[in-house]
């Protein structure tokens, strides 16, 4: 049940039955909790770290990027009169140790990540939670039907996400005694120190070494996969029947997390989100809303205020603009988080070279990195959703035309990485050294799906662009309306002269020198999801045809038809062999998204439209349950 009572607007939360699920099956089953710096805590369902990015404070130094994996993980036993129960569970190269899954009999995704364990006719409650705009995290135990000691062993990293830490590496891990605890760090490096403080425990100085630590994720790709962590000693609490107690975490500082007010923090906001999508919303929509919390923090540059940024992933992606704004109309706009879509606009505005948009900025710094052709394309169509939501022409004038009008004069005109308009009104851009669209995997000097020239979404989305700023200017600037008018029919007239594939009924992926690519791809499905489209109404019924027999699947569209030479069948392995895979043929969840609404401009709203959609989105429903 929900822990917050039958008024409560949250989604019920997600729970595992531990006793019945296998630990094969609990090891693949991960929770994440993200804070507004880009921080998170994440592990398994069961507490093993399967990742080197898992971790119970994953600290962003340089908000919101610059993590490291400060604590690790817990180590912990419950005494109980005689009897000792150990609830951590690691792996290590030849087993499991300790077995703490043996105990667990819960696990629920809520508000706050939540273990419960049943040993000696006693339940105890395990919950940790995530200071809001701090780099601290606390976990929170109760005993309820018994008293008890409580051992906890901290283990600390405090290493580069990316990295794994060794004990025979170059280091100075050290601790010193504080008030109610412990700092831990590595003087080697001068680097950030750890404080773990707790109010209700005593602290034992016992430093240890714990070797190899083995994650299997590691190991499934291909990546070094064992482990050193350091441990400074260990807290011992005394346990009365429901009295909480807490270790907190925090970087650089003593920080006092409040466990119950910031939960209490959190489940307000995310209240909030819950309510935006309306009182109809099912389960999934208001899951939905909530998990679009985790992608929206602030990103810190200097001598400036915070401002609103989209991360693009967990564990390991930044800001990255075609990504921010592909999703900001789902996650800020359907939600009615409007001032944040706003920041998020100047943010990237703010960064405007030459017309392109930051494709990313940095993971160590606040730099801007521009390769990309699409992410200032996208920010247009993100504008459009913005104004349809909002009628908000203060910021259309001062913000959005501006970056608008920029982008579309330079790649008129020609910019960076040969993006330019060609003869035919056509983008064209790029070379066989670069890699500009989504479809961006290079290994070494070798692009895997080499789509310079002229792109099919690109095109789509360029089209769409002077459709649009033909609608804006009407009226009020009606000789700019015409020459964007003028700019679209031609870009029309063109994008059916050289994409469109007879032969197979549906559009060539792009023009490569000159030369067009047959591949089935999902990329032409963006002829036909983006609200103006290039294709006669026909065309664009062939090439959800198309779409629909070669390329959906019940979890989102493959990246290339199956019956392709170059389809790949399965993403694993090595990372070269995932980074062969990833655009030919992977499914991308994604692509689910404009393909429904392909669908839906197709057919209307009409019952059988909307039942239809609902079938096809029913497993990935499903799916947010088990991932």
């Amino acid at each position: 049940m929900n822990n917050f009572g039958v008024d409560d607007p949250l989604p019920l939360p997600l729970v595992v039955h531990c006793e019945c699920t296998t630990l094969e099956e609990l090891l693949q089953q991960e929770w994440l909790l993200p804070n507004k710096l880009g921080a998170y805590a994440s592990s398994t369902v069961v507490g093993c770290n399967t990742r080197r990015y898992h971790g119970l404070l994953v600290a962003a130094t340089t908000p919101p990027v610059g993590r490291i994996v400060a604590l690790s993980t817990l180590v912990e036993r419950l005494l109980i009169g005689d009897e000792t129960f150990s609830l951590a569970t690691n792996e290590f190269p030849d087993e499991f140790s300790p077995k703490g899954f043996e105990h667990l009999v819960e696990f629920r995704n809520d508000v706050v990540p939540t273990f419960v364990y049943h040993m000696a006719d006693a339940k105890l409650v395990k919950e940790i939670v995530l200071a809001e705009s701090v780099n601290a995290t606390a976990i929170r135990f109760t005993l309820f039907g018994k008293r008890g000691r409580l051992e906890l062993r901290p283990f600390v990293a405090l290493r580069d996400f990316h990295h794994l830490r060794r004990s025979e590496h170059p280091h100075q891990m050290t601790f010193q005694r504080v008030s109610g605890g412990v700092t831990v760090q590595d003087r080697q490096t001068n680097g950030q120190a750890l404080y773990l403080i707790s109010r209700e425990a005593e602290f034992k100085p016992e430093p240890q070494w714990w070797y190899r630590f083995r994650y299997r994720v590691e190991v499934a790709r291909g990546q070094e996969c064992h482990e050193d962590l350091y441990s400074p000693g260990w807290f011992k609490y005394e346990l009365e029947d429901g009295r909480p107690c807490q270790l907190t975490a925090s970087l650089s500082d003593p920080f006092p997390l409040g466990f119950t007010t910031t939960i209490e923090r959190r489940r307000n906001r995310l209240k909030i989100l819950v309510v935006s999508v309306g009182p109809a919303a099912d389960q999934a929509t208001q899951r939905l809303a909530v998990a679009s919390d985790a992608f929206l923090v602030q990103r810190h540059f200097p001598n400036m205020p915070p401002r609103s940024t989209i991360l693009a992933g967990y564990p390991w992606f930044a800001d990255w603009g075609r990504d921010a704004f592909i999703s900001l109309p789902g996650l800020l706009l359907a939600t009615k988080r409007f001032k944040e879509a706003k920041e998020v606009f100047q943010t990237f505005a703010e960064h405007i070279c030459d017309g392109l948009i930051p494709n990313r900025f940095d993971d160590y710094s606040c730099a801007a990195h521009y390769n990309s052709i699409d992410a200032s394309l996208w920010f247009i169509l993100a504008s459009q959703r913005y104004m349809e939501a909002t009628e908000d022409e203060s910021f259309w004038k001062d913000t959005l035309m501006p970056a608008t009008e920029a982008i579309l004069s330079a790649y008129q005109e020609g910019t960076w990485f040969d993006i330019r308009a060609d003869a035919d009104a056509l983008l064209t851009g790029g070379s066989k050294q670069t890699q500009l669209t989504w479809m961006d995997v290079k290994l070494g000097e070798e692009v895997i799906t080499p789509r310079h020239g002229k792109a099919v979404e690109i095109n789509a989305l360029w089209y769409c662009a002077h459709r649009f700023m033909a609608d804006r200017c009407r009226g009020s600037q009606p000789a700019k309306a015409q020459q964007y008018e003028h700019l679209a029919d031609m870009i029309s007239i063109a994008f059916n002269r050289i994409f469109w594939n007879d032969l197979a009924g549906c559009l060539y992926d792009c023009l490569v020198d000159g030369v067009p690519d047959p591949s089935i791809r999902p990329n032409q499905l963006f002829a036909v999801s983006l609200p103006y489209s290039p294709l006669p109404v026909e065309r664009q019924h062939s090439v959800l045809r198309v779409i629909i027999e070669k390329l959906l699947t019940p979890f989102g569209l493959r990246t290339l038809s199956p019956d392709d030479p170059r389809y790949r069948r399965r993403y694993g392995g090595s990372w070269e062999s995932r980074d062969r895979a990833y655009h030919q043929g992977t499914v991308w969840p994604w692509l689910m998204g404009p393909f429904i609404e392909a669908y839906l401009r197709l057919e209307g709203e009409k019952p059988f439209a909307i039942a239809q959609a609902k079938q096809w989105l029913k497993p990935l429903e499903e799916h947010l349950g088990q991932a």
